[in-house]
């Protein structure tokens, strides 16, 4: 009976502690706390490194007890435990005890990873801008399925009920320092895909691409059609009009799917190219067709009305095409 007694005893703490581990993480989940608090609250309450890592991102966050980082491992995982996600494993957990493991342990990091799942499906996993190009393929390709794009999209930061603007770029800038620059207070990932940069953000200000900048934008209920509109966009931009919106395009976005071989064949289509060759003339076009008017035009190219009028007249003889009528 005594026996029995001091296990039922021990058996009562047990619980108790476990109770006040799983208060201790509903409280944190309430307050709505991100990874890096999640990981400085479990050591000091282990009184041990806590640690989080990520699959998607590679992202491992190391805290002491003290709540300082803890950059390098201070002794082996003494415990751990997956962070699952739509029945996904997304990362693991753990502890890095000195000693034996504590015999709450188990349930502090059942209830960590349980947290965390929670946080990266509110956040997303990292507030970096850069982000795991597997993770915005699927994004933005036309055979993921929905579930597996929501899913790249949780994991990326994005909230279910915010549309995500796609952005497809030509840029010798980092990708990071520009996502910021367009989007800077909301979420914003980049990624290189082959020889065009890929941003997806919440929200996307044209104003902020820096000059050198060629940027298609497009922004659908659909990442993967967005994705193609704005490489669409990013084939209409000049040097004069560098980010361009796919719905600006109208029917001019037709022409994207034109063969390549009907339009080289098209006399018109020959003539603006042989006329590409002289880069004024191409400017001169560009400008009037833009305004409509001789003197904006003049005033966009800084120079006397009358120039420009001389010029039209030279192209419209190359181009066989009269400027000055409709039709033209």
């Amino acid at each position: 009976m005594e026996a029995l007694a001091e296990r039922l005893s021990q058996l009562d703490s047990h619980v108790q502690g476990a109770i006040r581990v799983v208060a201790f993480y509903d409280t944190l989940m309430r307050r709505r706390v991100d990874l890096p608090a999640l990981a400085r609250a479990t050591a000091g309450l282990a009184e041990c490194v806590a640690g989080i890592g990520l699959h998607g991102t590679g992202r491992t966050i190391r805290m002491a007890p003290d709540g300082a980082s803890a950059p390098t491992p201070q002794a082996p995982a003494s415990s751990t435990a997956p962070i699952t996600l739509d029945d996904e494993r997304i990362g693991t957990v753990w502890l890095e005890r000195c000693g034996p493991p504590n015999p709450l342990d188990e349930v502090l990091l059942d209830r960590l990873a349980i947290a965390t799942a929670a946080s990266v499906e509110r956040y997303g996993p990292a507030r970096t801008t850069m982000a795991d190009p597997a993770l915005v393929e699927l994004v933005i390709s036309a055979d993921s399925d929905e579930a597996a794009r929501a899913r790249a999209l949780r994991l990326l930061g994005f909230a279910a009920d915010l549309p995500v603007h796609v952005a497809a770029v030509h840029t010798r800038l980092p990708l990071d320092r520009l996502g910021t620059l367009i989007c800077p207070s909301r979420p914003v990932k980049a990624a290189p895909l082959a020889e065009v940069g890929v941003i997806l953000a919440t929200t996307l200000d044209p104003a902020g691409f820096p000059p050198g900048v060629r940027a298609g934008i497009a922004s659908t209920p659909r990442p993967d059609r967005s994705w193609s509109d704005a490489r669409t966009a990013l084939r209409f931009t000049t040097a004069r009009q560098p980010v361009l919106h796919h719905h600006d395009l109208g029917s001019l976005a037709l022409l994207a799917d034109l063969p390549p071989h009907t339009l080289r064949a098209n006399p018109d289509v020959i003539a603006v190219a042989h006329l590409a060759t002289v880069p004024q003339d191409l400017d001169t076009l560009e400008a009037y067709c833009a305004t409509g008017s001789l003197r904006r035009a003049a005033g966009l190219l800084h120079l006397h009305h009358s120039s420009v009028a001389r010029r039209l007249d030279h192209i419209s003889k190359t181009l066989d095409i009269d400027l000055t009528r409709p039709a033209g």
